[in-house]
């Protein structure tokens, strides 16, 4: 499409008509959500719950059909409504620099011609013949000579119109007027090109959000949203991305959030809603809400694919979606999600804005965006919010996957410790920013290889931001040789390893090249990433746990049971406690045992 729009219609723009047709479209989004609201809380959720009939679960699937329409129906309408306002925004800020043009141009009482040219009036002596310089017209920066003058090549200074000539030369008029002139051309050329790309770029935009026939919301459907999410947001970033504070704090992206009108934290959601979904400082149910938008965006995007990465994502983020579904108490939240690497998830039980008591745990080595992740890793934060519960109600515990945990093959490297490490900072920089109590408790926890990334994290300057208690579980070290160096004083780092936990005992890699064979070597305390922090060397202070189950076939239960069951009150029930008294703010009640 090739845009017609000329400085007249730019002049002549009803810009309220098109914040009305905005306003409307809005409308619909709302109304929408809350008749999907209606839907799922006074409909579908009862049914399901008090009947079990063929015919209630009959009744419930076809509102589950109904909600998702409505979900459809406000999603659609909420990127027409941020395209139609984005329209109307970028056009006024075009349209205020055309009448500034204009206003000049009348003050100095210049013409302004139908293609945008400036005509002046002659004024000015010429140096070539003493007479007053005549008149003329100025074009804008993509302008032409003036046919009615004679070529540049007569020598008759004045008598053509200033540009460049064939030569490359440039010219100058001695006519006072000409330069003002130039310059009020040149704003009307360049404010009504922006305008028609502007309007190029949102009638396409606009032109892709029409709906496929029929009411059935189905994959397909959901991956048209997210075609239509990108289209929008391309359209949109001038005026919309470039405003999101990516580059500042949490605490500067919190003020920016909540300074936003309510209508334009809309437009945001519907056009960037992966973005602000995991855009630390923001509150934590803007983006639960964002992500659960986002989440079948991603699973349509992902539905079809036949790599293994897309199949394992999609498991991943099925199996989330699920326990979203079955909703319960505590509730669920989720705090970031993405297909970025191996998968991005970060889920709370509990509300991390309203506890005093906030967790955040770091998963280790094997762990991705998969099954096994969206039924056992997002099971252990479950594990200690319930734990914790019972010493302190108030409390949230979160899952952080914002990282690539490292396979096999490279986990004898700090590479993906020391990338995941700056994000977990912000994000429990975040966590701080957003809570609502005055002082609250929060507490990083790293399991495995996760313990190294909170280790490389506290090590940083001024430590983990907000952080008062760190919790090592089953751990090869964390890059620090003593508790001191994590910045939260050592009576605040805690570790535990069981007995038949194998990762706990991985000698350092000296060790291994050794002329002693590893398992002697790994008896003293260095471990493959430090020294181990258990060790009475290391000043950390050791809570008890249990030995847990044996390694490999002696027990029956996978190759490394004692090192997964640290969170699991059936498996290491003293861990387990004591994990949930260090997140409840009540370490003053653990129970400990000798250092290594």
């Amino acid at each position: 499409m090739v845009s017609t729009l000329t400085w007249q219609q730019l002049r002549d723009l009803k810009l309220s008509e098109l914040s009305d047709a905005a306003d409307g479209w809005g409308a619909a989004s709302r109304h929408a959500d809350s008749a999907r609201e209606q839907v799922d809380g006074r409909m579908s959720g009862p049914l399901a719950k008090t009947q079990e009939s063929e015919s209630a679960k009959s009744a419930v699937k076809r509102l589950k059909r109904l909600s998702n329409n409505y979900y459809y129906i406000q999603a659609e309408c909420g990127l027409i409504r941020g395209s139609v306002d984005g329209l109307a925004t970028e056009l006024a800020k075009q349209r205020k620099h055309l009448l500034e043009a204009l206003d000049d141009a009348a003050a100095l009482g210049y013409t302004v011609n139908e293609n945008g040219s400036i005509g002046y009036p002659a004024g000015g002596e010429s140096e070539l013949t003493g007479e007053e310089v005549p008149g003329g017209t100025a074009y804008g920066q993509n302008g032409w000579f003036d046919s009615s003058n004679p070529s540049p090549s007569s020598g008759k200074e004045g008598l053509y119109q200033p540009g460049t000539g064939e030569d490359g030369a440039q010219f100058k008029s001695p006519n006072p007027h000409y330069a003002k002139a130039k310059d009020i051309a040149d704003r009307v050329t360049y404010a009504v090109l922006r305008a028609q790309e502007i309007d190029v770029r949102y009638f396409g935009a606009l032109e892709k959000l029409k709906a496929a026939p029929g009411l059935d919301v189905d994959t397909k459907t959901w991956a048209d949203v997210a075609f239509d999410i990108d289209t929008v947001g391309a359209s949109a970033m001038p005026y919309l991305k470039d405003q999101i504070p990516l580059d500042k704090s949490p605490a500067d992206r919190k003020a920016w959030w909540e300074h936003l009108p309510a209508d334009q934290r809309e437009e945001y959601l519907s056009a960037f809603p992966g973005l602000i979904g995991n855009l630390d400082g923001i509150p934590a149910e803007v983006r639960d809400d964002a992500n659960r938008e986002n989440l079948k965006v991603l699973i349509a995007k992902l539905e079809g694919q036949n790599d293994d990465l897309s199949k394992s994502q999609l498991e991943g983020l099925k199996g989330i979606r699920e326990k979203l579904n079955e909703g319960g108490s505590p509730p669920m939240f989720l705090l970031g999600v993405g297909d970025e690497g191996n998968g991005r998830a970060i889920v709370s039980y509990g509300n991390p804005d309203t506890s005093k008591n906030v967790s955040a745990y770091v998963p280790g080595l094997g762990t991705t965006l998969d099954g096994d992740f969206a039924d056992d890793t997002v099971r252990r934060a479950l594990q200690t919010q319930k734990g914790a519960y019972k010493y302190d109600h108030s409390t949230a515990s979160i899952v952080w996957l914002g990282y690539d945990a490292p396979g096999v093959a490279e986990v004898a490297s700090t590479g993906d410790a020391d990338k995941g490490a700056p994000a977990y900072r912000s994000f429990m920089e975040g966590i701080g920013a957003t809570n609502e109590n005055k002082n609250p408790h929060i507490t990083a926890i790293g399991h495995s290889y996760g313990s190294l990334l909170v280790g490389t994290a506290a090590r940083e300057h001024g430590g983990i931001p907000g952080v008062d208690d760190i919790v090592l579980l089953g751990s090869p070290g964390t890059g620090a040789q003593t508790a001191g160096e994590l910045n939260v004083g050592k009576g605040h780092v805690f570790a535990a390893s069981a007995g038949n936990d194998p990762v706990s005992w991985l000698p350092a890699k000296s060790s291994l090249l050794g002329p002693a064979p590893a398992i002697v070597n790994s008896l003293d305390d260095e471990r493959w990433f430090g020294r181990d922090p258990t060790s009475k060397e290391f000043g950390a202070t050791r809570i008890e746990s249990g030995d847990g189950p044996l390694p490999l076939w002696l027990s029956g239960e996978g190759p490394t049971p004692a090192h997964s069951g640290y969170f699991d009150p059936d498996r290491n029930p003293s861990a387990a406690n004591n994990i949930a008294k260090i997140v409840a703010g009540r370490s003053d009640h653990i129970k400990t045992e000798e250092p290594r």
